[in-house]
């Protein structure tokens, strides 16, 4: 009898690599994959924890799940699962809870909580254990049509006071390199054009032990002179990073690759001194700009992006006003705007000040029309010029129509381009967060 299993993932493009290599597996244990709002014999629900908003997620989509199929075994994993797996566990329907380090055994845990009677089965491991290994999850294709994650690196130790992932994910672990560069051959082999490198804190890529006396990207550097050998790969895209790893030497490191997209996603936090000593990040906002300056000197035109949180325990109007001028300052092609949000558990949780409701909506929305502008000016300042486009997907409803992005991670709509395609275009116009353009020939 035909077994069929649904997944979804919230979060991160760590959990949707997750996600699929969960799915590889139970593909080859037998299970045939249907839509998430279809009726299954297994859900996965790969979860995010990062604020109360991806609990509330997480615990609605396990609710989907369970109405539309009462009978259904449901596999919560993921970092929700990680932090509150007794209260994942009594979810209606829950019937396999994993954490952030077993998913390579849901097969095998699928099976023995199909045939076990009683209550849910845990399967969440601590993640305390002094030289815990990187777990071998192992991805051959990718959802989209062109681009796809390769999972490099596990776990965090900055513990910033406002984050519960260096809790939910564990101590660093770093995949080898040699195993990396197989599975970008392998996606490369399945049709993928872009690798996008993620991890939960890539900076730390290959530091796992101190007594290694490697500087931060050493073994990132030898990764990526690795994918650039790859025929057939065109891009590889880097994930999020902090300023530490953008020093003289690794930005002098990167110049032989020439299939590194000259877009970095640098993150921030907040452009207040003050804001982050409290959050605990370890570096301040002149640092934070002397890394821009160094990496736009190496490659003119990178696109830099970013985070941004808003309403952090004790930010005063001042701190705020700072905050805006320094994301202003820092020419951003992008940011990524959010509301802080108290964790249990964490430090920020417990700090006084806390800021009212209101006005961490206020100082957010303030700092989304900046980000607006800074978006709106370096689209604009692509007009009139030739960029090379990957395209992934047809425009729906706009015939012989595809979107696809430049190596800077801008949108572009373009007539008489087809999805998998690298091509040059004349970029014509802004409409609205992408543009459009004309395929140049020849």
């Amino acid at each position: 009898m035909e077994k069929t299993m649904a997944l979804a993932t919230l979060g991160c493009k760590v959990n949707q690599y997750d996600t699929q290599a969960m799915r590889e597996l139970l593909a080859q244990a037998g299970y045939r994959e249907v839509p998430f709002e279809e009726k299954a014999d297994v859900y996965v629900v790969n979860t995010c924890t990062v604020t109360a908003t991806g609990d509330q997620k997480s615990r609605q989509m396990i609710g989907r799940a369970h109405h539309t199929n009462p009978e259904a075994l449901i596999v919560v994993a993921g970092c929700y699962a990680q932090r509150a797996a007794e209260e994942a566990a009594a979810i209606p329907g829950v019937g396999l809870v994993l954490g952030t380090q077993d998913r390579g055994k849901i097969a095998q845990l699928v099976a023995q909580a199909a045939a076990q009677k009683g209550g849910p089965r845990l399967a969440v491991d601590t993640l305390e254990k002094k030289g815990l290994p990187y777990e071998g999850l192992r991805v051959t294709q990718s959802q989209a049509h062109t681009r796809a994650n390769l999972k490099i690196q596990e776990g965090c130790r900055q513990f910033c006071t406002y984050c519960i992932i260096p809790y939910v994910r564990g101590p660093l672990r770093s995949r080898a390199v040699e195993d990396a560069a197989q599975e970008a051959e392998r996606l490369v082999a399945a049709g993928h054009r872009e690798i996008v490198l993620t991890g939960i804190h890539l900076t730390s890529y290959g530091l796992d032990g101190e007594e290694k006396g490697r500087f931060k990207g050493e073994q990132l550097l030898e990764l990526l002179d690795r994918l650039e050998a790859i025929p057939g790969l065109a891009r590889v895209r880097m994930g999020s990073v902090e300023p530490q790893l953008l020093h003289s030497r690794f930005i002098e490191g990167l110049r032989p690759f020439k299939k590194l997209c000259p877009h970095w996603h640098v993150s921030l936090q907040s452009g207040s001194a003050g804001v982050l000593a409290r959050m605990r990040r370890t570096y301040g906002p002149e640092e934070y700009l002397a890394a821009l300056e160094r990496l736009r000197a190496a490659f003119p035109g990178v696109a830099i992006t970013t985070d941004v949180m808003c309403g952090f325990p004790g930010e005063t109007e001042q701190e705020h006003r700072e905050s805006l001028a320094f994301v202003e300052r820092a020419a951003f092609s992008r940011i990524h705007v959010f509301t802080y949000s108290p964790r249990a558990g964490t430090p920020a949780a417990q700090m006084p000040l806390q800021v009212p409701r209101a006005e961490k909506k206020r100082r957010t929305h303030e700092m989304l029309r900046l980000g607006e502008r800074l978006e709106a000016a370096y689209m604009e300042g692509l007009l009139d010029t030739v960029q090379e486009v990957l395209f992934e997907t047809p425009v729906e409803g706009m015939a012989d129509t595809s979107a696809g992005y430049t190596p800077s991670y801008v949108h572009v709509r373009c007539t008489g381009a087809a999805p998998g395609e690298l091509a040059k275009v004349k970029i014509i116009s802004r409409q609205g967060e992408y543009l459009t353009g004309q395929a140049v020939k020849g």
